[in-house]
Formats: structure tokens, C-alpha cells, sequence
């Protein structure tokens, strides 16, 4: 008997959307901070900004996916930290300002909704809320039969965050011989994978499953690393010491991020030697004979984030990092030139 069209049998399955919110709902309560006012299943998420800690608060937003990582979570079938790169492209970004994160919400589209798959991804973005200190507020998971393959999705986020307005890191302190302090990624980290992807599997076809001397592990297990939060290693950084410019490495690398922080007239120097390259980028570049400048125009080449610094107060500051089990580099200086950035290869 037909008994008509219905929105399960067009390719939408509302109950199990229903399912995935179950299922998610312990994570998402893990991250919840004093703020939060709401619970999870309404038509927006509140969170009731407590405007005593600040003189004049702003907030500052960000949004970011991670691009085409997707495909290693894809082929390694594996989505439980593939939004914690999610939150970290974001709180990175609004920490390069001086902001406190304060929120996330997340969008999830698919082609066929499988509540134990979306648990897992939100499972993964409930991890880096709370390695970032803020609250999964809310999100979207959306059922899209006919744009999305059935086991393919899409992943993007924001965060907001909070600074007091004097603490607000524009660059514009940065200085003739400031100093460049680097603090190492986790690997490539959410950007270059259309690169990666390219090397690895196009060209040379290994899957990743192939295990690589050089890097210890296998190559799915390599490129599915998460990216680096770096809110718990600034966290009471910018209380002690003045931080005149912050950036976040990611697409771009070197060449396109840096020059973001830099006031017109001052040029940054950096010497890669002066920190260590993890054997991933070593690797593809020997694999793909990819020159260094195009590496260090694509990738973070070991390094997620960098601040500019006063030469005085650069050994405190690593000292200070130390304490957290935070490694940082003093990896080049600022001089008067265009603005832009000069890498001493050799």
C-alpha cells in the first residue's frame, strides 16, 4: 500500500536527529561554564556575561572549519577529534586578540545522519571546549540527502570570546627589536591537506594505513593529530607580561599569517633553524620535492603560534611557559622594513 511521500522516505530521518541530540548531551553538558543559562535543545543558546570582571568588555568572534582533514577522518573512520581541530582554528584566532573564549556552536552537515557518527564528532568539540576553558552553547546538524554523500559531512564552528578593551592585542605595540617567540604545533595541524592529500595518496598512492619509519606511527595516524589549543599555555600570560603581537599559524604559513600582526614599516625575521621541524614536514617535503618557500607558504613547519615580545622580557616569558610544560623558541626578531617576513633558509 503507498502511503504517500514523507520526509523519511525524501532522505531526511528526523528521529534520528533526535537520537544524535541524546546522544551528544553528555558531552555538550561537560563543557557547560557559569555562564551558560540555557540547556541544550532550544532555539539559541544564552550565556549571561559577567560584566564585573571587565571595564569595558569586547567581544571578539571567529569563525573556521578544517577543510579538507576531513578526508583522513573519512578514510580512517574516525570523528572523535575532528572537532577539536574545529574549536582549536577558532579560539586560536580570538586568543591572537587577547580574548578569553566564552562560547562555541558548531554546524554539521551530512548526507545521512548517523547519531553514533555525530555523537563522536561532538564528542570531539566537547573535548576542545573544554581544553579552551569555554561552553559547547549550542549548534546545527543538518540531514542534506543529495548534496552530501551518505557517509561524507561537513564540519564549521565559531567561538566568542571576551577582552577588555585596554588588553586588546592589535599589533600596533610591536617594535624596531622586538623579539618572535614560537610555540610548537601538534603537525600539519587543519590547513595544506589539499597538498597532503595530493603527495600522499595521488602521487605516491600510499593509504593510510602505511606505516613510515620517519614519523613513528602510521600515516592516517600522523595527519588525524588535532591541532594545538594554545589558551591553557597563554592562559595568565598577557596578566604578567606585555604581549605586543600574536598570531596563529595556519593558512598561509609563515608568509601570509605573520605579516597580519605586523604594523606598516616593520619586517619580521625569522630563522627556522632556531626551532625544530617535526618529521612530517621534512618528510613531504623530501617526498614531493617541494622547495622551502613554498613549504613555509603552506604549512606551520612545527611552529602553531607566535608572539612578538620585547627583547627584555623574552627569557621570562619562556621561563614562565616552562612552568605550564610549554616548550617556546625565540625564533626571529622585528626590524624597520616593509612590512612582511624574511626567512633565512640555508
Amino acid at each position: 500500500m503507498n502511503k504517500g511521500l514523507t520526509y523519511k522516505n525524501s532522505g531526511v530521518d528526523v528521529t534520528a536527529g533526535y537520537e544524535a541530540v541524546k546522544l551528544m548531551k553528555t558531552h555538550v553538558q561537560k563543557t557547560f561554564t557559569p555562564g551558560v543559562i540555557s540547556d541544550l535543545g532550544g532555539f539559541s543558546g544564552l550565556f549571561a556575561l559577567n560584566q564585573g570582571q571587565y571595564r569595558e568588555p569586547v567581544l571578539v568572534a571567529g569563525t573556521d572549519g578544517v577543510g579538507t582533514k576531513l578526508m583522513i577522518a573519512f578514510a580512517l573512520d574516525q570523528h572523535d577529534t575532528i572537532g577539536e581541530d574545529c574549536v582549536a582554528m577558532c579560539v586560536n584566532d580570538i586568543l591572537c586578540q587577547g580574548a578569553k573564549p566564552l562560547f562555541f556552536l558548531d554546524y554539521i552537515a551530512t548526507g545521512k545522519l548517523v547519531p553514533e557518527k555525530i555523537a563522536k564528532i561532538v564528542a570531539g568539540i566537547a573535548s576542545g571546549c573544554v581544553k579552551a576553558g569555554c561552553a559547547l552553547l549550542g549548534g546545527e546538524t543538518a540531514e542534506m540527502p543529495g548534496l552530501y554523500k551518505p557517509d561524507e559531512y561537513d564540519l564549521a564552528g565559531f567561538a566568542v570570546g571576551v577582552v577588555d578593551r585596554k588588553q586588546i592585542i592589535t599589533g600596533e605595540k610591536i617594535k624596531e627589536g622586538d623579539v618572535l617567540i614560537g610555540l610548537p604545533s601538534s603537525g600539519v595541524h587543519s590547513n595544506g591537506f589539499s597538498l597532503v592529500r595530493r603527495l600522499f595518496f595521488q602521487l605516491h598512492q600510499y593509504d593510510v594505513d602505511h606505516y613510515f619509519d620517519e614519523l613513528g606511527s602510521s600515516l592516517g595516524e600522523e595527519l588525524i593529530k588535532p591541532t594545538r589549543i594554545y589558551v591553557p599555555a597563554l592562559s595568565g600570560l598577557g596578566d604578567q607580561f606585555d604581549i605586543n603581537g600574536l598570531c596563529h599559524i595556519t593558512g598561509g604559513g609563515f608568509y601570509e599569517n605573520i605579516p597580519r600582526m605586523l604594523p606598516s614599516g616593520l619586517r619580521a625575521v625569522v630563522d627556522p633553524s632556531a626551532a625544530p621541524v617535526p618529521p612530517i614536514f621534512k618528510l613531504m617535503q623530501e617526498l614531493g620535492s617541494i622547495d622551502t618557500a613554498e613549504m613555509y607558504a603552506t604549512f606551520n613547519m612545527g611552529i602553531g603560534l607566535m608572539m612578538v615580545v620585547a627583547q627584555d622580557i623574552a627569557d621570562q616569558i619562556i621561563q614562565f611557559l616552562a612552568t605550564k610544560n610549554e616548550k617556546a623558541y625565540i625564533i626571529g626578531e622585528i626590524i624597520a622594513g616593509e612590512r612582511g617576513v624574511s626567512i633565512c633558509h640555508p
